[in-house]
This record gives C-alpha cells, sequence and structure tokens, in this order.
C-alpha cells in the first residue's frame, strides 16, 4: 500500500541541482510551470521546471521527465531539450506570478499573501498544486507598525479565490527572498525573463546596494527601463551605490540632459568620479577604468592591506592586488609608486610594509591608451587589474580584466547566453 504523496515547496527547491540518471549535474532549478485548469477551483497542473543549464540558458524540462525530487535535489531522465524556455500565454510561473499574491481565504474573506506553493506527485503521475504556505495580510490600522508580522498557514489550494490576472496585488517580498543567497547576476537573470511591470516591482523592493549590484549585470536597455521607472530620488541612490564605471555606462546610454539632470543630484564625490569617466572615450583605458581600487601608502603593513581585501564589497578582481601610492590616496593620487598582488602578501609577515614588495615591472598606462593596449598588458603579465596614471604619475583609476572582457565582447553578451538556442 503505497504512503501519501510527497509535497515539495517550489520557493525551497530553487536553485537545487538537477542530475541526470548516472550522476551528472545538468543545471539547477529556477521556477516550476503551472497551467489552470477549466476553473479556478481545481487544482492547477505542474507541467515542468525552468532549469538554467550552463551558459545560463534556461531550458524547459517536462514534469515526465523528472524522476525524483529528494533531499533538494531533482533527477531527471537525463534527457534535456537545450531550447530556450519561453512562456506561453497558458502557463504560469510560480516564482514569477504566484508568490506574494494577494488572495482571500473563502472562510472569512480575510485577505494572505502567498510565500510558498505545495506541489505534489498523484496517482497518475501528474503533478498539481495542492498547497499554498501564506500569511495574513494585517488590517492597516494606526497601530498597525505595532503589530507583529500576519499570522503564517498552509491552506490548500481550494481555501482561497484566485483572481485570473498575474498582476493582482501582488508584490515582491518572497521572490527576493528566495533569491538573497545568490549572485547578482542570477538574480539579474530572473529580473531580466519578467515582462516590465513585474520586473519593477522586483527593483523597486530590492535594497539599493542589491539592485545597484542587479542593475550592473543587465542590459543596457534594461538599465534604462529600470532606472526610469524608479523616483528620481530612488534613482539617484542606487546610481551613487553603483560601481563609477558601471555608473558612468549607464549614464552614458542617456541624452546629455538627462545624465547631467542625475549627476547635479547625486553627492558632488561621485558625481565626480562617473564625470571624469564620461569625459573618456569608451573604448580607451579611461572610459574603462574605475576609479576606486585598493590604495595604500608604502608604510602600510601587510594585516591592514589584507584587511581591506577582505571587505565583503570589494569586486574580486580588485581584490586581487593593491596599489601603492604617496598621499593623498585618493584619485588622482600622489606619485604612483606601484601595485602589490595578494599572493605576495600572503608570503610576508602581518608586521612588513607593502612597500618593500612592489611589483614595479608592470607598466601603468594613460588614459588614452586604447583597448588593444589594455588587453596585451593584461594577457602578458597574467594580470586581472592594469593601473592607470596620469602624465604626472598619479594614479588616476584601474582596469580590470572584466571591464575589457564587456568591451571585447559581442553588445548583447548578456542576452545572448539565453537566446541562443543549441543546433543539435
Amino acid at each position: 500500500m503505497s504512503g501519501p504523496p510527497k509535497r515539495v515547496f517550489v520557493a525551497r527547491l530553487v536553485s537545487a541541482p538537477v542530475f541526470d540518471p548516472l550522476g551528472d549535474q545538468v543545471g539547477r532549478v529556477r521556477d516550476a510551470v503551472i497551467v489552470y485548469r477549466a476553473t479556478m477551483r481545481q487544482s492547477p497542473r505542474v507541467i515542468g521546471l525552468v532549469v538554467e543549464v550552463p551558459g545560463r540558458r534556461r531550458v524547459f524540462v517536462p514534469m515526465g521527465r523528472v524522476t525524483a525530487i529528494d533531499s533538494g535535489q531533482v533527477i531527471t531522465t537525463g534527457l534535456v531539450n537545450m531550447r530556450r524556455f519561453e512562456q506561453r500565454g497558458s502557463e504560469t510561473l510560480v516564482m514569477n506570478d504566484l508568490l506574494d499574491r494577494r488572495l482571500r481565504l473563502r472562510a472569512d474573506d480575510s485577505p494572505v499573501l502567498v510565500e510558498d506553493v505545495g506541489i505534489e506527485q498523484q496517482v497518475n503521475k501528474d503533478w498539481e498544486v495542492t498547497r499554498l504556505f501564506v500569511r495574513r495580510v494585517p488590517e492597516r490600522t494606526a497601530f498597525a507598525a505595532f503589530r507583529r508580522r500576519g499570522e503564517t498557514k498552509q491552506i490548500d489550494w481550494t481555501d482561497a479565490d484566485h483572481p485570473a490576472d498575474s498582476d493582482i496585488d501582488q508584490e515582491a517580498t518572497q521572490l527576493i527572498a528566495a533569491y538573497q543567497d545568490t549572485k547578482p547576476a542570477d538574480l539579474a537573470d530572473v529580473l531580466f525573463e519578467m515582462n516590465s511591470a513585474r520586473r519593477l516591482q522586483v527593483a523597486r523592493a530590492l535594497d539599493d546596494e542589491r539592485l545597484a549590484d542587479v542593475i550592473e549585470e543587465l542590459p543596457a536597455d534594461t538599465q534604462i527601463e529600470i532606472l526610469a521607472g524608479l523616483e528620481t530620488e530612488r534613482a539617484v541612490t542606487v546610481l551613487e551605490e553603483m560601481e563609477p564605471d558601471d555608473a558612468a555606462d549607464l549614464l552614458g546610454e542617456l541624452s546629455d540632459d538627462q545624465a547631467e539632470r542625475f549627476l547635479a543630484l547625486m553627492e558632488p564625490d561621485d558625481a565626480e568620479d562617473v564625470r571624469t569617466l564620461l569625459a573618456y572615450d569608451d573604448d580607451t583605458a579611461g572610459g574603462l577604468m574605475t576609479t576606486e581600487p585598493v590604495i595604500l601608502t608604502p608604510e602600510t603593513t601587510v594585516a591592514e592591506a589584507l584587511a581591506h581585501v577582505r571587505r565583503e564589497d570589494l569586486p574580486a578582481a580588485l581584490a586581487a592586488a593593491v596599489f601603492v601610492c604617496r598621499q593623498p590616496v585618493e584619485t588622482p593620487t600622489g606619485k604612483y609608486l606601484g601595485l602589490v598582488h595578494i599572493q605576495e602578501m600572503l608570503r610576508h609577515p602581518p608586521h612588513e610594509a607593502v612597500g618593500i614588495m612592489l611589483d614595479t615591472e608592470v607598466e601603468p598606462l594613460p588614459p588614452e591608451a586604447p583597448l588593444g593596449e589594455v588587453s596585451k598588458l593584461l594577457a602578458a603579465y597574467n594580470l586581472v587589474s592594469v593601473p592607470i596614471t596620469d602624465e604626472n604619475d598619479r594614479l588616476v583609476g584601474v582596469v580590470t580584466v572584466d571591464d575589457v572582457l564587456d568591451e571585447l565582447l559581442p553588445e548583447d553578451w548578456r542576452t545572448t547566453g539565453r537566446d541562443e538556442i543549441r543546433r543539435g
């Protein structure tokens, strides 16, 4: 006698690895696809999973090819159609369209928010949405701010009224929570696949720093769309949170009047960095550089230097080396002396000064140096960053390898990985 059907909650399944029968990982779960029945009172059918495979391509895996979902992993038959997933009009995505949806309980007409969606395999092997994990929405009163968050509970799909329009009363809290531990590039992929209205809902709900990181990973037209959909004050704050070179790239896509309006509202120091970068051509060292590398004086100890590169908010490419200059240490600095690689620092005692271990073989480039010259220097010395100095030997910025790749790759490289169809 078989036991009860096993229940799986989709939000907890997101990012779970997907394996073929031989145990090789083929991708990770990103969403589940459901279709409604003739009446909303019937449990929707789960027709498949959206799986991200190498190359950041999202493909559709029918539930008929899922042989097991257990212990945070999915096992498939191994037969995966590599065509990019495109949502059809009759299909609903659980993470995108159902999470944070506001529904009403049939029992007392009270409002609830969907925080997770439970699916179960039935006797006939079909998967259905059977349960919802919901949170009651407190009534809006003068004392609402002092009340605890609403009660949570599991309910049957049939215990709530379900509006057919996926844009009705939807927030973004739970979707963001489901992706809180993912890299900004992965969340950017999620936003890119959304329709414009839902994308803006999620963007508005992200905190400033997270939104800035995600925007940096999106194509230019999507960046502009999100920026235009934010209130001006919020848009300015997000621009200030972005890396100066990324903010300059984004503002460079706007009209001169629009860019100047944002720059005038930014903090003077942030605006000055961005204006400096906007003054250079895109395909030069000056147009590619960031003005915020790790800059230290020669007296700084190894221990202090390592503390700087351990900062959580520091991009990996900028953490690979520190740049040593005379005072001042803000760009443009005092005289540039050389760089110190993190591997070199790890070979020395913590109390030693970085000034005694300088790499002076890497000649800095001028801001006017063309992209090809920057690329050759990176390749010749196996570097991840190149110092840029002015005519007075002052460090004005650093070009990192990721910024060079951004310029060398096709303009639509961020979307070709998603749109490409693998040929058999």
